[in-house]
């Protein structure tokens, strides 16, 4: 069944909480894409099997599924404020683990930091959610949006803080990344404190306790939700993990050229440099491209709904990896990241409206906790697979791409033909 309103349902408050949520997704959300950015490319120089570069990754989304339902369920009891506070510490914390490990050389601490990291990464993942707590029907899948885009500014400011952050500290590539992901976890947490979303309510003894988790998973709409959103997030991490990977790999065996108009923008450095930058410039205009379009996501959902946006982004999912499959020019990796970055929006901020508004205020730890554990889960698993997909598959880092985007294919087919079997069944079996 579809749900109505939460009962603390105040727009104007809604309001003020997205504005915060906004803030927050922006500067705690650019640690993000500089750890995506930085992450392989220092697992590579630590691991002592290149196969294991994005290991580090692969434990950030894997400590985030881990972390979802511990999370979810200390947010039901503590509240989001609690919850966003506990995410930022563990952020700094893991931070500067993976800093310590850098400085050592340590390739097992600097993966404990990357363990830590993902509880941070879960808790941002429920900021979605979080704008929705106090929204009404029709303002809850602009609000969801609109947090969405908070992460415009992390596009731009993350990446290009790893950049030059990574440069400091010269003798120890990427330590000043992981240092100044330390503080902009303990600047940016202050903005919870300006956080307004009540508590809920501990239900009487005799109070409904709403479906157990096999019930909401057997509910069709939340099951294709689920499904949905995991490929979709799924399929983004795989693409993008192995992305700057792929640029430093082909740039370095002479498979990728740098055109004239982006020589310029480079600072002077080897060309291992030269191409780390420009794998944070593609990375940047992928973020971007994730996170522009919530701007009038959330009004596509109201207009035509759930389901048409959601097929929306795997279409555009598929053109991703089709263009990534014509050859590793640059243009190429611009253009698939930006279609990457668009399908992602489209697909997982649609599963998101879907999945929020099929629940009840006392479903709601337990069915977002669950949604987490296993849209992270699939991405545990993409982005394990992506390292070893780049690093060895065939004799090249071109070969690898390749494998990396052929990869995405039946992923692809799982979420399409859930979205058909939804959307073909009658309205009433679809929502029960």
């Amino acid at each position: 069944m579809t749900h109505s309103s939460s009962p603390q349902a105040d727009d104007s408050r809604a309001r003020r909480n997205v504005t915060v949520l906004v803030l927050a997704q922006a500067i705690l959300g650019s640690q993000m894409p500089m750890i995506f950015t930085v992450g392989g490319l220092a697992g590579q120089q630590l691991a002592p099997n290149p196969c294991f570069a994005t290991l580090p990754i692969s434990l950030i989304v894997l400590g985030s599924m881990l972390a979802a339902t511990p999370v979810s369920n200390f947010m039901q009891s503590h509240g989001r404020r609690a919850g966003f506070l506990l995410g930022a510490f563990m952020g700094a914390l893991g931070a500067a683990i993976s800093a310590f490990g850098l400085y050592q050389g340590n390739f097992a601490i600097f993966l404990m930091g990357s363990l830590v990291t993902g509880v941070y990464m879960s808790a941002q993942g429920f900021y979605r959610f979080a704008a929705a707590d106090t929204a009404s029907d029709e303002y809850r899948p602009k609000a969801i949006s609109y947090v969405m885009a908070g992460g415009l500014m992390a596009a731009v400011i993350g990446p290009q803080l790893g950049n030059f952050s990574s440069l400091a500290f010269g003798p120890i590539p990427f330590f000043g990344t992981y240092l100044t992901v330390a503080i902009i976890n303990a600047l940016g947490a202050m903005l919870f404190f300006f956080l307004d979303i009540p508590k809920p309510p501990k239900p009487d003894a005799d109070a409904p306790q709403g479906r157990t988790r096999m019930e909401m998973l057997r509910t069709p709409r939340i099951a294709v939700a689920i499904i949905a959103a995991m490929v979709s997030y799924a399929l983004m991490n795989l693409v993008m993990t192995s992305t700057p990977l792929a640029v430093v790999g082909c740039g370095l065996t002479g498979e990728t050229e740098i055109p004239d108009y982006i020589t310029n923008l480079l600072p002077e450095g080897t060309l291992r440099e030269k191409f780390t930058f420009i794998a944070g410039y593609v990375v940047t205009a992928h973020v971007l491209a994730m996170y522009v379009p919530s701007f009038f996501t959330g009004h596509l959902i109201a207009r035509f709904g759930s389901e048409k946006v959601i097929a929306t982004g795997l279409v555009i999912l598929a053109g991703a990896g089709f263009v990534a499959l014509q050859g590793v020019a640059l243009e190429n990796f611009f253009v698939a990241l930006i279609l990457l970055g668009i399908g992602w929006n489209f697909g997982f901020i649609g599963a998101t409206a879907m999945l929020a508004g099929s629940h009840t205020p006392e479903e709601r730890g337990r069915l977002q906790g669950m949604n987490d554990f296993i849209v992270f889960g699939g991405v545990t698993f993409a982005s394990l697979s992506s390292g070893g997909l780049m690093n060895c598959s065939g004799g090249s880092a071109q070969d690898g791409w390749m494998a990396v985007n052929v990869a995405m294919v039946p992923f692809l087919a799982l979420a399409g033909a859930a979205l058909i079997w939804l959307v073909l069944r009658p309205k009433s079996l679809s929502e029960t």
